[in-house]
């Protein structure tokens, strides 16, 4: 659920190539309830693209005539993109919203917002409701192209001619929360939902004239965010066009059974305090004291650890977490042996006690853990979804698995009799020709993957492991919603 995209890495110079915006100031029309929902501030523009700008640097050329690696990488997008259509400037603003436990906080986020003369850009635009991926930085900010999360949605989606509502979650950025909710079922999908009712209280400010389709998406975490407020929005009586929920982790009770039957996820490491942080906080029974869950190694300050404003490469040099050893003792397979090790993360102790019940009780569950895993499980809600959705990802991901995931999302729908051709799936990593309109995002895929195993040579399992969920999927799936929304 870790969601670094690489191959926007590269937009983040775009920012130097066009200038940035001033820094967000107070705005003219406070809303100082700061209930859910609330504008706390008129949005403030930061920075603005052009397609001069992305065409500019896709054409630069080193000192010998050839394409230098930033145009090479630019081009790279482009080709999944498309050429952007529209000047996107990108608006930051903060909205009212609660904690996992009701409480009373704030948030951020970005609204880009398209411009220009082509029709694609002017007149009322549809809006999309973007939920990010998970994130170690408690500095991420969607309002920014120096995020490259940012950068990719902004070039697939607000360049063509979308209004893109992009919360940053409670926890991060200037969130007053000290933690993050991480996967709380309900208070995520309100997080996103509350950003939404707030950015469009600040559309007229901005010039954001929208018209009357909403679409909802995000990846990785962002992919459960995403089908939770599609849910959330059904229920409320908002009308929501189509969803598009990539690469999520929907079936968080078995998901979390997997990984501590010895299944083990890469990035398991850096979820797991998320997690149990965020259901503590929410429910107060995880465990009694951090001791009883971590290694003493790890225990100590565990709790404030993630989101951190210290680079997660630092946090893992200076042993604050263990780069891969989730569980000590011996893997049940040897493609799980990374994972098992010391100093561990989770002690023995802890894991037997979650295996046991998922063993004992494995639907009803008794552990702390796997109670507030299953429910929080989106495919354990008896929800029937009322708008169509594209659930995307690819078949190999070792950090959100997809038949377990996205497999058993689409069995759920079709047991509650929702029509097969109202829930689409897609794996990008097929050398399948259907002729369904995907087989260029399946094709472009398999290139991708190609160049990363060739790339990295000897290496090359490794590097398309590392690069499969956070850099390879993220723009095939996003160019496949693009596509997917297109018909609506």
């Amino acid at each position: 659920m870790h969601s670094r995209i690489g191959l926007a890495a590269a937009m983040t110079l775009l920012v130097a190539a066009c200038g940035g915006g001033d820094s967000p100031d107070t705005g003219s029309s406070f809303d100082f309830t700061g209930a859910p929902g609330s504008l706390l501030a008129t949005p403030t523009a930061l920075t603005s693209l052009t397609p001069t700008d992305y065409q500019n640097l896709a054409n630069e050329k080193d000192t010998l005539g050839q394409p230098t690696a930033r145009a090479r990488t630019i081009t790279a997008l482009l080709q999944v993109t498309g050429a952007p259509t529209c000047d996107v400037t990108f608006n930051y603003f903060q909205y009212g919203t609660v904690g996992g436990a009701g409480e009373k906080t704030s948030a951020s986020g970005g609204i880009m917002v398209p411009s220009g003369t082509s029709p694609a850009c002017t007149g009322p635009r549809p809006v999309l409701l973007y939920a990010h991926g998970t994130s170690t930085d408690k500095n991420k900010n969607m309002a920014s192209p120096e995020d490259g999360e940012a950068a990719l949605v902004a070039a697939m989606y607000a360049a063509q001619g979308y209004i893109v509502v992009a919360p940053n979650y409670a926890g991060y950025e200037s969130s007053t929360l000290p933690y993050h909710p991480y996967l709380n079922l309900e208070q995520q999908a309100w997080d996103v939902v509350d950003a939404l009712t707030a950015a469009r209280k600040g559309f007229t400010a901005i010039n954001a004239s929208a018209s009357s389709k909403l679409f909802v998406s995000g990846y990785s975490q962002g992919g459960f965010v995403s089908m939770a407020a599609q849910r959330r929005l059904q229920l409320a009586g908002t009308p929501v066009t189509a969803g598009a929920h990539l690469s999520g982790p929907y079936h968080l009770g078995r998901f979390g059974d997997a990984v501590y039957a010895g299944n083990v996820n890469l990035g398991a490491t850096l979820f797991a305090p998320l997690l149990s942080t965020s259901f503590q906080r929410t429910y107060g029974n995880i465990y009694a004291t951090p001791s009883d869950m971590y290694e003493a190694t790890f225990a100590t300050g565990i709790e404030t650890l993630l989101p951190s404003t210290t680079p997660l490469n630092t946090l893992l040099s200076t042993g604050k977490l263990p780069a891969t050893f989730m569980f000590s003792g011996e893997a049940p397979e040897t493609k799980f042996a990374p994972f098992f090790g010391t100093p561990n993360l989770v002690k023995a102790s802890y894991r037997a006690a979650v295996v046991t019940d998922a063993f004992t009780n494995p639907t009803a569950p008794q552990h702390p853990l796997r109670v507030a895993a299953y429910r929080n499980d989106l495919l354990a809600q008896n929800w029937t979804p009322a708008q169509p959705m594209l659930l995307c990802g690819g078949v190999q991901d070792p950090t959100v698995f997809f038949d377990l995931n996205t497999g058993s999302a689409k069995a759920y729908f079709t047991g509650r009799g929702v029509p097969d051709q109202a829930v689409t799936v897609l794996n990008v990593d097929s050398a399948e020709t259907v002729g369904d309109g995907f087989d260029p995002i399946r094709a472009g895929f398999s290139a991708a993957l190609t160049k990363t195993a060739t790339d990295a040579g000897a290496n090359a399992a490794s590097a398309v492991a590392q690069a499969y969920h956070g850099s390879l999927v993220p723009p095939f799936c996003n160019a496949a919603a693009r596509g997917y929304f297109a018909q609506f």
